[in-house]
């Protein structure tokens, strides 16, 4: 989705975030296994590691959990294997969503999926059905507040980030995948804590939806996929008006 409408339904969800501490540890966990499986336990030498450790720290996580998490990467702990799958579908008026897991059981993972996009009143799509309409790209918001524009653009600019879009009440940091590290990095060393920190598919067009009704069934199948055990994250291209944001509880 837009930085506009992900920043208004980065608010939107952020208490109701804060009450599920347990799913975040546990997708954050899957995701540092992953990262010390593929670039090794050192996180001086493995920056996706760096970021991810630093991620957890945030959000409060036990350091006894992120060392368990390392160690199953690199094979000191047993345990069972864990994948990335991708789903693509489509949700009221025709939204698109792109659906990001870490899983131990992949039949599981596709099921419930299946299940919420049909108890929506959506279905699931083949693989690159909609990947097409996307670009991977690293994507951070960070609130006014929390730094100066000219202070945050040279930080950005000089870590190789693609654009700094200034919003209403945020900034959007957009950069290459390969450079995301680089500046949540440099974010993390001035002090300077994100709202939202992500590698995101962020569309190339927009679903305008206009209409209570349909706006309000899209974030109810959005959100009820981000309560699945093993989604990472939702990824879509709806962008919803501000006003009805503002009816919708």
């Amino acid at each position: 989705m837009s930085g506009h409408s992900k920043w208004a339904t980065t608010k939107r969800h952020k208490a109701a975030v804060d009450a599920k501490r347990g799913k975040i540890f546990s997708v954050i966990s899957k995701e540092i296994t992953l990262a010390a499986r593929d670039g090794g336990k050192d996180s001086e030498f493995n920056p996706r590691l760096r970021t991810l450790i630093a991620k957890a720290k945030q959000s409060n996580m036990p350091a006894d959990n992120i060392d368990r998490a390392i160690k199953k990467g690199t094979g000191e702990l047993g345990g069972v294997i864990i994948e990335e799958l991708l789903y693509e579908g489509y949700g009221p008026s025709g939204v698109g969503l792109i659906v990001e897991v870490t899983t131990d059981n992949k039949n599981r993972s596709a099921s419930e999926v299946r299940s919420t996009f049909s108890k929506a009143g959506g279905n699931l799509a083949g693989a690159g059905a909609l990947a097409f309409n996307f670009k991977r790209k690293g994507q951070i918001l960070i609130a006014k507040e929390k730094i100066e524009e000219d202070a945050l653009t040279e930080l950005a600019l000089d870590n190789d980030a693609e654009d700094v879009v200034v919003e209403d009440e945020h900034y959007e940091v957009i950069c290459e995948t390969t450079y995301y590290d680089k500046i949540a990095e440099a974010l993390s060393n001035v002090s300077v804590e994100p709202d939202s920190s992500e590698l995101a598919y962020l569309p190339n067009n927009l679903v305008e939806v206009s209409d209570e009704d349909a706006a309000r069934k899209i974030l109810k199948l959005v959100e009820n996929l981000e309560e699945l055990e093993d989604v990472k994250a939702v990824h879509s291209n709806y962008d919803i008006d501000d006003s009805l944001l503002d009816v919708i509880d």
